[in-house]
């Protein structure tokens, strides 16, 4: 069966309904899922093919969602619960991390929670600084929650089936500013990746740069445009922020020996913190630079259009920090 080109909204609308038909304890719930067909058209038309029962509108309060989710999912269900976007979620961390994070560590193995949260992540063109967070290694600090961010359509069909698939929750991550970016994704009804597990979106031989969601986006047009200059780029999709795949970071950096970490959260007790961190720790005797972070800036975000942009990561930040390095 050949790729489709789609956008990623309907690689993850794919993922979902496929799911839906495989396993009759799978479904879906949230803000707008049903009649709405979704806040960002990922649920379309599944309230007609699916029925109320498994396609369930919630009210509005986060909390309620993932609480039941949690609920359901001890069950014996498999819910995804959608968050609308990600900043909401922080209305909803007892469920979250006091609850879906730990049952199974508390209650020695006798319940699990098979539950995906889903919540759209990231800066939407002036949405302000309570609705612009990107705060998925908030989520990955915790044990027992596992963090999924798709970069492509591709790797957003395969990850998804992966956390709904699993017996962990999941909180999965999806970049607003990608859900209408197209991409090849396989139309096998089994394409399933592997959770924990990064991918080389790029090889290079003089610098690593380790990224995820829209940071590899920004990384890969860094990587073509130093490529004009001689300096070739090898490009690290963590996909997972937990389980953290720093094995193969670590093989690439042993080819490199200098690492950019490119993230479009904040800076401090970030994602690049932690890889910078275990690359000190780990592979310092094959260190030739320091590590150099690129992220947004340690502000909230501001509104106006023009300072917004400055205040976020680009390509070009990404090729000023893989100079400083080489």
């Amino acid at each position: 069966m050949a790729d489709k080109n789609m956008p990623m909204r309907e690689a993850l609308r794919m993922a979902l309904r496929e799911e839906m038909i495989r396993d009759e304890r799978v479904f879906v719930m949230g803000e707008e899922v049903g009649a709405w067909q979704g806040t960002h058209r990922v649920t379309r038309g599944f309230l007609d093919e699916f029925g109320e029962k498994r396609v369930r509108d919630t009210p509005i309060s986060e909390m309620a969602i993932a609480g039941a989710a949690v609920g359901a999912a001890m069950a014996g269900l498999r819910p995804v619960a959608e968050i609308m976007t990600i900043n909401f979620a922080f209305l909803s961390l007892d469920a979250i991390i006091n609850h879906a994070a730990k049952i199974h560590y508390m209650f020695n193995g006798q319940f699990r929670v098979p539950m995906v949260i889903r919540a759209a992540s990231g800066w939407g063109d002036q949405a302000t600084a309570t609705h612009s967070h990107t705060p998925e290694p908030i989520f990955a600090h915790f044990p027992g929650l596992y963090v999924g961010c798709p970069s492509t359509p591709r790797d957003a069909k395969g990850m998804l089936k992966a956390a709904i698939r699993d017996d962990n929750p999941v909180l999965f991550t999806e970049s607003i500013a990608m859900y209408s970016k197209p991409g090849l994704v396989p139309e096998e009804d089994d394409f399933v990746l592997p959770i924990g597990k990064a991918d080389i979106k790029r090889e290079g031989r003089h610098v690593t740069l380790v990224a995820y969601a829209r940071g590899v986006e920004w990384s890969l047009q860094a990587a073509e445009q130093l490529a004009k200059e001689g300096i070739e780029c090898e490009v690290v999709d963590m996909r997972w922020l937990r389980p953290l795949d720093m094995p193969t970071v670590f093989e690439s950096f042993k080819k490199t020996n200098r690492c950019v970490v490119v993230e479009e959260s904040l800076p401090y007790y970030s994602f690049g913190s932690e890889v910078a961190a275990q690359l000190q720790e780990h592979m310092f005797d094959y260190m030739d630079a320091p590590v150099k972070r690129v992220s947004a800036m340690d502000v909230p975000l501001p509104y106006a259009r023009e300072i917004e942009l400055m205040a976020l990561p680009n390509a070009q930040k990404v090729v000023d920090a893989v100079k400083e390095v080489i």
